[in-house]
């Protein structure tokens, strides 16, 4: 990175900045950071870029100002339509600086502005995140994801060749930061971490890009870029500088957010993300690369907290150190934890699979799989559709159960081979569908658990009802489903019972969740 001085060029923005402020009311207010400064006036903001040359940007034109705030325009409306209005010219002079004047002396970015309390960051800190929000935001990225196109097959974005650079760049550039032997020894720890991870992932990252997963992405989207507008998350402040940083693989995106959220210690919200962005995009193969992506993300912000350490006060730049080095932690953890497991959860409709499988995910840090939406995948339908199917025919005949299961043992493969817990949430009411996935986990050596949901029979029938009135979930198994699968189904036999933990359901979530002596059982197993 190149240092920050002081140009002429950059000495008349100030100046500009500062005549601006003087023009518009009192509230008004200038906030700063490293290559820009925002000006907050009334509900408008306009962020205006220093004429800088870092290396890896470059304001110090007029004309690649104006190009970049263009572009930021352009890349953040793609998510923020309400909040990016337009690019306005500034005329005038320095000293007078007239907004919408021309010709133009300068160019700011006009945004509408938003209370910083509003930031997801600090409404987590404060904790106003639900479990509601978590489940938007998944659902507003992989939309924004399906809607990119992807990677021209011959552009340099994505390839594995760049992505590896990319994560060397950080080894290079936070060891000048570093003083003690401790922190020397872990950075070398987590940087021959990475290279064994990258060897095992080269591949695949070569087939993601021909897949079409690299594309034009936010690029930067962790807590502090995302605002709750009318208690939605909104992402914002993407990347416009650099077609490099944002032109990449779109587990990539998502494990920034995730490894936020575990750095911030919630882990919950981290698993329940990614969860759901996999259930929403399908986007499995993903998880393959994904340990990598999470010490990539987590060593990126590790390098600006040492960076930071040494732009601070004594006092601060500890707490900044100290920062850098759970970040370094967390890289580490995130490519050395491999437990991989296979759960199958058991029972008949409406006796909380899925319900149990949330609680689990979000508990156990795993990967959850749902028939009733891969099943629905498989068929060109999306989760909530009605597929208009008679009990035990269409999608629900014999030979489409037959192919879900399939697609089920598929991905759990996958996933267990990547090193992660997988909760496979299905009925499981025949015998044969329980041995195929036993035999998986016993191939490749992962503790195997049948979780057996028990419910009262008036209990599932009033679920069905309310479930079938609220239409809010992939499953359409109603009452008549319920009672063919009572006389189809076949209970478990006496060895699998050895691997099974039986969950007695006939209250709510919470009382699922405190199940204590079926979770601490389940555990054992897992152990």
């Amino acid at each position: 990175m190149k240092p920050i001085q002081t140009s002429p060029d950059l000495l008349r923005q100030q100046q500009l900045v500062a005549a601006l402020c003087a023009h518009f009311p009192r509230r008004s207010r200038v906030e700063e950071t490293h290559i820009s400064w925002v000006l907050l006036t009334g509900d408008d903001a306009y962020k205006i870029k220093k004429s800088l040359d870092l290396g890896f940007l470059d304001f110090s034109t007029l004309e690649a100002r104006h190009f970049y705030c263009t572009e930021e325009l352009r890349l953040n409306r793609r998510l923020a339509p309400d909040l990016y209005l337009d690019v306005a010219a500034i005329g005038g002079s320095p000293e007078q600086p007239v907004l919408g004047g021309e010709p133009a002396i300068e160019y700011a970015v006009h945004m509408r502005r938003f209370p910083r309390a509003a930031m997801m960051d600090s409404m987590l800190a404060d904790g106003h995140i639900t479990t509601v929000h978590i489940d938007k935001l998944a659902a507003t990225i992989a939309e924004f994801h399906a809607a990119l196109p992807p990677a021209a097959a011959d552009s340099p974005f994505g390839s594995a060749a760049a992505i590896q650079g990319a994560v060397l760049e950080n080894f290079a550039q936070l060891a000048p930061s570093l003083e003690i032997s401790a922190d020397f020894a872990m950075l070398e720890k987590v940087r021959q971490a990475s290279a064994h991870e990258f060897t095992v992932c080269e591949p695949l990252l070569r087939q993601r890009k021909a897949d079409g997963c690299v594309r034009e992405c936010h690029g930067d989207l962790h807590l502090g870029n995302i605002v709750l507008l009318n208690d939605t998350p909104v992402p914002f402040d993407g990347i416009e500088f650099s077609a490099m940083l944002r032109w990449i693989d779109v587990i990539s995106e998502i494990a920034f957010t995730v490894m936020d959220l575990l750095q911030r210690g919630q882990p919950q919200f981290a698993w329940r993300f990614l969860n759901a962005y996999l259930e929403n995009s399908g986007d499995y193969s993903g998880v393959s690369v994904l340990r990598y992506y999470l010490a990539y993300r987590a060593m990126v912000r590790a390098k600006v907290a040492a960076i930071r350490a040494n732009q601070e006060d004594p006092a601060q730049a500890q707490n900044e150190l100290d920062t850098c080095r759970s970040y370094l932690d967390l890289a580490h953890d995130c490519l050395m934890r491999r437990r991989p497991a296979l759960i199958l959860t058991h029972g008949l409709p409406g006796c909380g699979k899925s319900t149990f499988a949330q609680i689990a995910l979000e508990r156990l840090g795993a990967i959850r799989i749902r028939s009733d939406v891969e099943r629905k995948r498989l068929f060109g339908l999306d989760a909530l559709a009605d597929s208009r199917s008679q009990t035990g025919a269409g999608i629900y005949g014999e030979e489409a159960t037959r192919r879900t299961y399939a697609r089920l043992h598929e991905l759990a493969r996958g996933l267990l081979a990547a090193g992660f817990p997988v909760i496979v949430d299905a009925a499981f009411l025949r015998h044969t569908e329980r041995e195929n996935f036993r035999a998986l986990a016993r191939e490749l050596g992962a503790p195997f658990v049948i979780a057996s949901l028990q419910t009262d029979e008036d209990v599932l029938k009033e679920r069905l009802i309310q479930r079938s009135s609220c239409g809010n979930d992939a499953s359409e198994a109603g009452i008549p489903v319920l009672k063919k699968l009572q006389v189809f189904q076949e209970q478990l036999r006496d060895q699998e019972r050895v691997a099974a933990v039986t969950f007695i359901n006939n209250g709510d979530v919470d009382a699922l969740r405190s199940a204590d002596d079926a979770w601490k059982a389940l555990d054992a197993r897992l152990a």
